[in-house]
């Protein structure tokens, strides 16, 4: 067969528009200099379409029938499970993204080891098999002898493994690293990662086996490469974390199989990641004392209700320009609260310094925690503390009107568990809010400064 003609083409990082001459802006999407280069083998085998056509025909729904393969597979890691919809599905194929050092190769090898019954091949293009040992030494199961460690970049050769060992899972550390032989472009490159992700794809739909890849972000937090790569896989989970802070966060961010708001929370420690099973406990201090701008609200992360802490710190700005300094929090939205008590309830906050931020580092953008907000920043201000035992869900509207919020019985129910005697919630649709076997106390506000009254007096 004769050899195919290579063409250099151009296509945007972003939406994948070619074109055969770079250009500075995209006329698809409109980005400026996102256009990066690529050879690609313009040959294609004659009658190659006909024959796939003859081979795909169309299927009556209600004919297609479901085998063991799409049963989901327990991992035995609860959290890890919830992320991904109930379990891994037979033949998916799934991005883990996260920052370098944030635990990524720690997760994978972790949820490798509790898969005992199965047989994992675990591909690796950055680190040696010692470091992988030393890692799997400090998690602790040394009695494991399922997982195989392929130091491996050549997507050719790891699919000739596949073939000799079949596994019945696949790891890659990371996509970014692998590279396609008849590509001439170097590893990490738009083309190479499209077309690596792609073979990896193929091999997951035809064998069954799900494939897990790890890759890289960006400084501006994406994932590094096309965005064509998030629309090929099943599934894409981000891994987050403040290093300053021992927790982790395990997010959807697309999932064809379950819920794309599900997230689970772990604890970086010595000996690896520890599910957090109850992370309410863990994000509320423990600190007994009464002090101003400290605020607790009723979030939900996916089905998963969580209490969480807001600490809000409003003082004279002493260097001209007041600062607004946010920490797990929209900034905008924060500007947004800071106009509605200025415009609502007369608080002269446009000269003062104000600092909100959610401890344990984790990043909520519920708006059911607006009314949490804007009571820790009215409590830091008039440097009153509020009652530990009171907890807050609602959003806050642009009158300064309180909004309510859904699964509102959910929050109450782990405001409940938790311990908190008062909930202040919307007073809107309230009559229809089931109340049996419930012991709090339900507060209904249907303004801020309603709101400030009651707390403040």
């Amino acid at each position: 067969m004769a050899a195919g003609k290579l063409k250099t083409t151009y296509i945007c990082s972003e939406c994948g528009y070619e074109s055969l001459k770079w250009l500075g802006h995209c006329p698809s999407c409109g980005e400026w200099n996102t256009f990066v280069e690529e050879v690609v083998n313009t040959s294609k085998e004659k009658g190659r379409s006909v024959v796939s056509s003859l081979r795909s025909k169309p299927v009556l729904i209600k004919d297609i029938v479901l085998n063991d393969k799409e049963i989901r597979i327990k991992t035995g890691d609860a959290e890890f499970d919830r992320v991904m919809g109930g379990g891994i599905v037979s033949g998916s194929i799934v991005l883990v993204g996260g920052e370098p050092g944030i635990g990524k190769s720690t997760l994978m090898l972790q949820v490798a080891v509790k898969l005992s019954g199965l047989k994992i091949l675990y591909v690796s293009g950055e680190e040696s098999q010692q470091q992988i040992k030393m890692r799997y030494d400090r998690i602790g199961n040394n009695d494991m002898n399922n997982i195989y460690i392929l130091n491996e970049t050549d997507v050719d050769v790891i699919m000739e493994q596949t073939k000799e060992i079949q596994p019945d899972m696949v790891i890659v550390d990371s996509i970014q690293t692998m590279f396609c032989g008849s590509l001439d472009s170097s590893a990490g490159s738009i083309s190479q990662i499209k077309e690596c992700t792609a073979l990896f794809q193929q091999y997951a739909k035809s064998s069954h086996v799900p494939v897990f890849l790890i890759g890289h972000i960006t400084k501006d937090g994406a994932i590094a490469g096309p965005k064509i790569l998030e629309h090929i896989v099943d599934v894409v989970v981000m891994f987050e974390g403040e290093r300053n802070y021992g927790y982790r966060i395990l997010r959807a961010i697309k999932n064809r199989f379950g819920s794309s708001s599900e997230l689970g929370i772990y604890l970086m420690q010595q000996n690896g990641l520890t599910e957090v099973s109850n992370p309410s406990e863990v994000l509320i201090s423990k600190n007994t004392e009464n002090l101003s701008g400290v605020c607790l609200a009723a979030t939900l992360e996916g089905l998963r209700p969580i209490i969480i802490e807001i600490q809000a710190l409003v003082s004279t700005a002493a260097y001209g320009m007041p600062q607004r300094t946010t920490t797990g929090f929209d900034y905008r939205r924060l500007n947004m609260l800071l106009a509605v008590l200025e415009k609502r309830c007369n608080f002269k906050l446009a000269s003062k310094d104000v600092f909100l931020n959610i401890t344990g580092g984790i990043k909520v953008d519920d708006p059911a925690i607006d009314l949490a907000v804007v009571c820790a920043i009215l409590s830091s201000t008039v440097d009153i503390p509020l009652d530990h035992d009171c907890c807050f869900a609602g959003e806050i509207g642009l009158s300064g009107e309180i909004r309510p919020v859904t699964h509102i019985e959910k929050r109450l129910s782990e405001a409940e568990k938790i311990g908190f005697k008062r909930m202040l919630v919307s007073g809107y649709g309230i009559e229809k809010l089931n109340r049996h076997n419930s012991s709090i106390e339900i507060v209904p506000v249907n303004r801020v400064d309603e709101a400030f009254r009651h707390l403040f007096g």
